[in-house]
């Protein structure tokens, strides 16, 4: 059985996550991560699971009303803009 590698700052940011995140990963689990844990948290951080960059935007988009044909929630929402 392999060593396990060693969680470097390259490795961090190659799973896409910033220094700022990784600090609160080691906080938040009191240790380095293993890479399991590691992948686990980049792709539910990552901006596909959890929208970090673009939910200010979102945000303002309208949640119901007359043009709004399926609102936020487990899936994307649909907005008529008409044709």
């Amino acid at each position: 059985m392999r060593p396990a590698p060693e969680i470097t700052p390259e490795i961090v940011r190659e799973h896409g996550l910033t220094v700022e995140e990784f600090r609160r990963i080691t906080d938040l689990i009191d240790r380095t991560p293993n890479m399991t844990e590691l992948g686990i948290f980049s792709v539910m951080w990552s901006e596909h699971c959890s929208y970090k960059s673009s939910r200010p935007y979102l945000r303002k988009l309208p949640v119901e009303g007359p043009k709004v044909l399926q609102g936020p929630g487990e899936n994307a929402g649909v907005i008529d803009i008409g044709d």
